[in-house]
């Protein structure tokens, strides 16, 4: 039952987000007036018709599936929901909402060691000085692939100190970039 719940609050939510999809990025004028050019939201909406297409089939195969199994109804789904909330799934969910929630505030490089950590804890990682270590390694190697080879803008944090230490990461990035 979790499973077809999940699948309809995707259609639902795909469905939503085809019909308000908004461009961000402005489109030049002579591409809007082009009527054999496509349009930037061709494809993000293509996608989001071809996973709807897919969800309605999972719907359906889970109903079939399922037809006359007892287990298969909204009391025994309300009944298994206190063993999901203390389950490691839902723990990696709450860690994972929290991260979305203070990305933009600690910046990548706090957040991603921190969801690092909490997931090795969750994981069952028993040494934490040892887990607290590779978190920071991963984090300044993820951060280095992403900022320095690939070039992408990681947040930076709004809090000073974090802040300027990812500026200085950067700046030590880009300078030994400029040496290869």
């Amino acid at each position: 039952m979790f499973e077809l719940i999940i699948n309809i609050l995707l259609f639902i939510f795909l469905g939503f987000t085809y019909f308000t999809h908004v461009l961000e990025a402005a489109v030049p004028a002579k591409v809007a007036k082009n009527p054999f050019v496509l349009q930037p939201d061709v494809w993000p909406k293509t996608i989001i018709i071809l996973l709807e297409i897919c969800l309605i089939i999972n719907i359906i195969q889970i109903i079939r599936k399922n037809k006359g199994n007892p287990e298969f109804s909204i009391s025994a789904f309300v009944k298994s929901i206190p063993e999901f909330l203390k389950g490691k799934i839902f723990r990696g969910i709450v860690i994972m909402v929290v991260a979305s929630l203070l990305l933009e505030t600690l910046g990548f490089m706090v957040t991603s060691a921190l969801v690092l950590f909490f997931y090795g804890m969750l994981l069952g990682e028993k040494k934490l000085p040892r887990l607290a270590i590779a978190s920071v390694c991963i984090t300044l190697v993820l951060y280095i692939i992403f900022n320095g080879m690939l070039s992408v803008n990681l947040p930076r944090g709004t809090i000073g100190f974090l802040r300027n230490f990812a500026l200085w990461m950067e700046s030590v990035i880009g300078a030994v970039k400029s040496i290869f």
